[in-house]
């Protein structure tokens, strides 16, 4: 009978495509051993059947497995360990994939938030004009304003909120203040912070709806203490068109503390509903 070809661990990295190093330590944790180890000089060498163990390591390592989840799988096994594996790791790469959603959601917006902000800076647009304001959900918290922007904005509290209800959000940060008028003349005393969550809230999440209306609408740019004069570039263009505005106001703040700390690259959009226009 014909002995069976053994391969050296050189050749093996070279047939299978694969470091010596990564062949040692396979062979440390148990998943893929040599067949027969020299005791002179300690060479490692592998049967023919054993090298086609390594494809099925890289398969399993492409499908999300952990090393020390394979030591188990790649001996071969009964239909129903492998399908538990399985299901296991189909649940937890369905977690990862949200996870991943998540984040590409959330830096894809802030991307799209800075292009505007540059779109809206180097064309210096501050004119007032009215435009519909699309529908969305959004969560929410109500908070004491005192005119700090930076910690109404960079919100520790709503950080911790959003987190005690587990959800992430995705987008500009919003304030709603209740009177427009207040805030022009720096006396407005509360504030809520607003932003889009990524995935459905939990029951009980604080979630109000933002948008389906028109509404008068101005970019801010520099510092957000200069942003009562954008206040009242939109309390003179809508009087002298015949607009009537709602009470409330929304800050949008396209740029702000998160993206950088130079107020005068700060861009925000002023919004102030509209309740009738010249023609009601």
């Amino acid at each position: 009978m014909q002995k069976e070809k053994l391969y050296s661990i050189g050749e093996v990295s070279r047939i299978c495509n694969i470091s010596k190093k990564a062949l040692r330590f396979y062979d440390q944790i148990g998943i893929i051993t040599p067949d027969v180890i020299c005791k002179e000089n300690g060479y490692r060498y592998y049967s023919r059947e054993t090298l086609l163990t390594v494809p099925i390591v890289k398969y399993y390592k492409q499908m999300g497995f952990k090393l020390e989840e394979m030591q188990d799988l790649v001996e071969g096994n009964t239909y129903y360990f492998v399908k538990q594996n399985f299901i296991s790791k189909i649940d937890e790469l369905r977690i990862q994939e949200q996870e991943i959603h998540n984040s590409y959601v959330a830096v894809k917006d802030w991307y799209e938030l800075i292009q505007e902000a540059q779109l809206v800076s180097r064309s210096k647009v501050q004119e007032v004009g009215v435009k519909y304001i699309s529908t969305a959900n959004y969560c929410y918290m109500d908070q004491p304003f005192s005119y700090h922007y930076m910690e109404s904005i960079i919100n520790i509290d709503w950080v911790n909120y959003l987190e005690s209800v587990n959800n992430e959000i995705a987008g500009e940060v919003i304030l709603r203040f209740p009177s427009w008028t207040d805030k022009m003349n720096g006396t407005s005393t509360s504030a809520r912070i607003m932003q889009r969550p990524i995935r459905p809230c939990m029951e009980g999440t604080n979630q109000t709806v933002f948008g389906g209306n028109m509404a008068a609408t101005v970019y801010h740019l520099g510092a957000l203490e200069q942003i009562e004069d954008s206040y009242g570039k939109i309390r003179d263009w809508t009087a002298a068109r015949g607009y009537k505005c709602g009470p409330e106001s929304y800050e949008r703040y396209v740029v702000d503390y998160w993206t950088t700390r130079n107020p005068e690259e700060f861009v925000t959009e002023v919004i102030v509903p509209i309740v009738s226009g010249p023609c009601d």
